[in-house]
């Protein structure tokens, strides 16, 4: 029987075990030294603000594996030997595979700060990150926060959950603009600072400082100030997991190559998730994308070609979701932190500031191309289609009811989006 073995429990491994299994009946090991069950990565934050417990962040009992002869192994991979179709184990023993699929994850971006590895520094990826957190930012005052990305807002509000101010260093002149439009941009600006964050732009750290006893007493930004903190948090991005395959042959750079069907350079053996780079993008993807959605797809990609049935991964339209603190945040399509050459945009906003909804349309047909959308929810397969249909704005705008997720969105704002659009129309013709 052939033996497929899969390093890492995440969404992008689970999803291809599952896959797997539902399509064959191959022998399917799990390996994962994270956890021993599989758990929702994304509700990290709601352990640590207690609105969870670590075992309803489970989506599946603890049975659902054995039932369906999945084999979890709780182990830490050190290596691959390719030739010889390993697993190395760094307890000495090794796993033999006839495939296999490397989904390994990321690791929170360090880059050579002193003091980096003092106590109480850290980034926030892994459920022992969130442990390390309960440890060090008991009763403290203060901490700092270095990134302006997802995850540093996050960490922003679980520590503000427990009443611990927070200050930010942001490198760039507005929080997240290499990312978003200016005018969404400084939403977000002004929303962190309305939750009383010390929102520093255009400010870098220079140095952690210890106390002395390996434990971080202050940062030194760029600009020479120094803040007494009990906490860093690093947040400044993540990178592919992929160390432990040095020595192995397997083509890297920044993540594990592979083609279009997730096949590294040796045959048998698969890349998904965060840690894959593909070599061929789809069209105007990034090679690396670490985002929930597209690590799941992967899984479900590879499991179709390891079970006879080969096929490419296409991700179809680009889309993600987040949370600035009490804002929601929807994105479709290609909405860009500066508007290109071809493209036109109409961008509304909330008079309290929290509400904003964008457009970014073809110059020349008028189809629309991408959607931004802040404090509103939009329905996913509506925005999606009208993408891919290449939508002409007009339409869109006159159909917006069609997107209606939330009824306090339409009932209140509907009227007045669809007149500001339309006006905006009429005074570009």
């Amino acid at each position: 029987m052939e033996k497929i073995v899969i390093i890492g429990n995440g969404i992008s491994g689970i999803t291809a075990a599952r896959h797997i299994r539902k399509k064959s009946d191959k022998e399917i090991v799990v390996i994962s030294s994270e956890t021993g069950y599989m758990f929702s990565r994304t509700a990290l934050m709601y352990i640590y603000m207690g609105d969870m417990k670590f075992e309803h962040t489970k989506p599946y009992e603890d049975y659902f594996w054995k039932k369906n002869r999945i084999e979890l192994l709780f182990a830490h991979v050190g290596g691959i030997d390719t030739a010889n179709k390993k697993v190395l184990l760094t307890n000495s023993s090794s796993l033999g595979f006839d495939k296999l699929i490397i989904a390994t994850g990321s690791l929170p971006n360090k880059f050579g700060w002193p003091g980096q590895d003092l106590k109480g520094v850290q980034g926030l990826y892994h459920i022992q990150d969130v442990e390390s957190m309960e440890v060090y930012t008991k009763d403290i005052e203060r901490a700092v926060i270095v990134g302006g990305g997802l995850i540093g807002i996050e960490m922003a509000e679980m520590l503000l959950s427990r009443n611990i101010k927070v200050t930010m260093l942001v490198r760039e002149a507005s929080f997240w603009n290499n990312v978003l439009p200016e005018e969404e941009s400084q939403l977000i600006n002004r929303h962190i600072r309305e939750h009383n964050i010390d929102l520093r732009l255009s400010t870098e750290l220079k140095e952690i400082v210890g106390d002395g006893k390996g434990r971080v007493k202050a940062v030194i930004t760029s600009k020479g100030d120094i803040i007494e903190c009990g906490f860093t948090g690093l947040t400044v991005g993540v990178r592919p997991n992929i160390s432990f395959l040095k020595d192995s042959g397997i083509p890297t750079e920044k993540g594990v190559l592979v083609n279009e069907y997730l096949e590294t350079g040796i045959q048998g053996i698969f890349a998904i998730g965060d840690c894959a780079q593909h070599l061929h993008p789809p069209a105007s993807r990034k090679p690396v994308e670490q985002v929930w959605y597209t690590g799941k797809m992967m899984g479900e990609t590879v499991a179709e070609t390891i079970t006879g049935n080969p096929k490419k991964y296409e991700p179809g339209v680009w889309f993600n979701s987040a949370k600035f603190l009490d804002i929601e945040y929807q994105t479709y399509g290609w909405v860009f932190n500066k508007q290109r050459k071809n493209e036109e945009t109409l961008y509304w906003e909330h008079k309290d500031g929290k509400k904003a909804l964008r457009f970014v349309y073809d110059k020349d047909d008028k189809s629309l191309l991408g959607i931004n959308v802040f404090g509103i929810r939009m329905r996913h397969e509506v925005c999606q289609d009208w993408i891919i249909y290449k939508e002409k704005l007009s339409c869109v705008i006159e159909h917006l009811q069609d997107a209606n997720f939330d009824p306090e969105f339409y009932k209140k704002y509907e009227k007045e989006i669809f007149n500001y659009f339309s006006l905006q129309l009429m005074s570009c013709h």
